[in-house]
């Protein structure tokens, strides 16, 4: 699987993973948006910088995410022989992508089990989230955000398994920087073009297109692996 195609089915797993984003994060936004002094939340050309600044911290966290598990796949090619190390990594991405090409479609939804994986992390890290309410500045939402780009969510952790065979650190980010521009539509102002996007993309058969066309990316995967 090519750097292209990861990245490419890395965007269509956040953009048509669109319903669960919003089930994720909605809340999030919302408690974001209502601490915003009144007259900032009655005008949206003043409140869209906030909501950008949050995406902004998000999409940063995605790609320090991915830049380390992009890292962590470049030690074990240096640990392991290099013909082995590479063609694990490749069943890896194969393997994850029809995982998630299954959960886009409907047909399964074993992923959500991933997120018990970052269960402790969150325990330390949502406190600190909590402090940075109320947002007062744009600043403070690029933290905010920053912050909760580590929530406990089985789609973001599989992605970024799914990172871990990208090649490298720089790689890895961009996959996850891929992913997370892929759900700006469902979060960048959720009242409107949000939802919009949310009811788009939870079409059944825009998620049965879109998760046969990530899962088709698994099956080419493993099916080079195998035949190279």
């Amino acid at each position: 699987m090519s750097g292209v195609e990861q990245i490419t089915a890395a965007f269509l797993v956040g953009l048509l993973g669109g319903v669960h984003c919003v089930a994720m994060c909605g809340g999030i936004v919302g408690t974001l948006t209502m601490g915003l002094p009144r007259e900032i939340r009655a005008s949206l050309v003043r409140l869209f910088p906030y909501q950008l600044a949050y995406n902004t911290g998000r999409m940063a966290g995605y790609a320090a995410a991915g830049a380390m598990m992009g890292a962590l796949g470049t030690i074990v090619v240096a640990a392991v022989p290099v013909q082995y190390a590479q063609r694990g990594l490749y069943a890896v991405a194969g393997v994850f992508m029809i995982l998630l090409g299954l959960y886009l479609g409907g047909w399964w939804k074993g992923l959500a089990r991933v997120e018990r994986l970052g269960a402790a992390l969150w325990r330390r890290l949502e406190p600190v989230g909590r402090r940075l309410l109320p947002i007062r500045s744009p600043l403070q939402a690029v933290a905010l955000g920053f912050i909760w780009a580590w929530i406990p969510c089985g789609l973001v952790y599989s992605v970024l398994i799914f990172a871990v065979s990208s090649g490298g650190a720089a790689p890895g980010a961009l996959l996850m920087l891929a992913f997370g521009v892929g759900t700006l539509p469902n979060l960048l102002g959720m009242g409107t073009l949000a939802g919009a996007a949310a009811r788009f993309s939870d079409q059944t058969w825009i998620r049965r297109f879109a998760g046969a066309l990530v899962l088709g990316f698994g099956v080419y995967a493993l099916w080079q692996l195998f035949v190279l």
